[in-house]
């Protein structure tokens, strides 16, 4: 793989972390972070890095929250105006190892690539059947045919740590996102699938820490895997 690499860090009340996090990808490529409206030591501790790094750690700053869906979407869009060939998007907390943007940049050329959560840590039994459950659901989803089950046979469907090509993260940073929380990772991965993107998985060792994932979100990312599966069955119009 080839060409200039932005990693997307999304963040919200992430004080305890964010240092670590920029500092551990940085040192693979440029990082943008988007702040999204942190009311803790955040907006500081990025501010204090960005004297260090200069143009290399760029900076969005949200008065309002806007979750995932907004922060990686600012950053594509970053990337876009910039140039940019690949993004990476990962976690502000330390669930995932910066050690592995190596791998992805040196991962063949494809338009994503998934890190697959191969190996975890501390996650408990059931944010590991609620992963399992969506990647049978978004397989099907994404499958050509109503009678294909099995898809492209993905492990990993709803993992954020993940490389986009240019043609895609263009498509997505300037697509009208349904998706409201953690379910932008399945959205993403609909609209690569939707223009016949070409997806890989990496294997990862995942790190389970502190979570935004609660009962709302799960309802969000039901709704939206309900709406695939409608626009699937032609029960409701393509979006957009």
């Amino acid at each position: 793989m080839s060409g200039k690499t932005l990693v997307i860090i999304p963040a919200y009340n992430e004080a305890e972390t964010i240092e670590e996090v920029v500092r551990g990808a940085i040192v693979f490529a440029d990082v943008s972070v988007t702040d999204d409206a942190s009311k803790d030591g955040t907006p500081t501790i990025l501010a204090k890095l960005q004297k260090e790094f200069g143009k290399r750690l760029h900076v969005i700053r949200h008065e309002k929250n806007t979750h995932i869906p907004g922060g990686i979407q600012d950053g594509m869009k970053y990337a876009v105006e910039k140039g940019y060939d690949w993004v990476i998007t990962m976690d502000a907390g330390l669930s995932h190892d910066a050690g592995y943007l190596k791998e992805f940049q040196s991962f063949p050329n494809c338009d994503l690539v998934i890190g697959s959560r191969t190996s975890t840590v501390n996650v408990p039994l059931y944010r590991k059947l609620i992963s399992w459950s969506a990647a049978k659901v978004m397989n099907y989803c994404l499958s050509k045919g109503v009678f294909n089950l099995f898809g492209a046979n993905l492990r990993d469907c709803t993992s954020g740590y993940r490389r986009y090509s240019k043609p895609m993260f263009q498509k997505i940073a300037a697509y009208p996102l349904e998706s409201v929380a953690f379910d932008f990772h399945m959205e993403a991965l609909s609209i690569v699938a939707k223009n016949d993107g070409s997806i890989k998985e990496l294997p990862i060792r995942y790190i389970f820490s502190n979570s935004s994932f609660n009962k709302k979100v799960l309802k969000l990312a039901i709704s939206f895997a309900k709406k695939l599966l409608l626009r699937k069955w032609k029960l409701s119009p393509e979006y957009p």
